[in-house]
């Protein structure tokens, strides 16, 4: 599996969930102690962004992190490896 898109899925996955709890980004970059750039940088699958970020706003949105087996990448997501 390829780590970019395990990336990409967490960051999906976040937004996901900021956008249930009714949060714009500038909400949870206040509520994580983070600025609303790294919101998009980890919601955009930047690699760059280290996990303390990640837990920040995994324990904001009252979340945690789970290890489970991959799934299958999707024909969506394959295209997207290739832009």
């Amino acid at each position: 599996m390829d780590y970019a898109l395990l990336i990409s899925r967490l960051g999906n996955q976040i937004r996901e969930k900021r956008m249930n709890r009714g949060l714009t980004q500038a909400q949870l970059a206040e509520l994580a102690g983070l600025t609303r750039y790294k919101i998009i940088a980890v919601e955009k699958g930047t690699l760059s962004v280290g996990m303390i970020a990640y837990a920040r706003m995994l324990a904001a949105l009252d979340c945690e992190l789970a290890v489970i087996p991959a799934a299958m990448p999707t024909l969506e997501e394959l295209g997207g490896l290739f832009e």
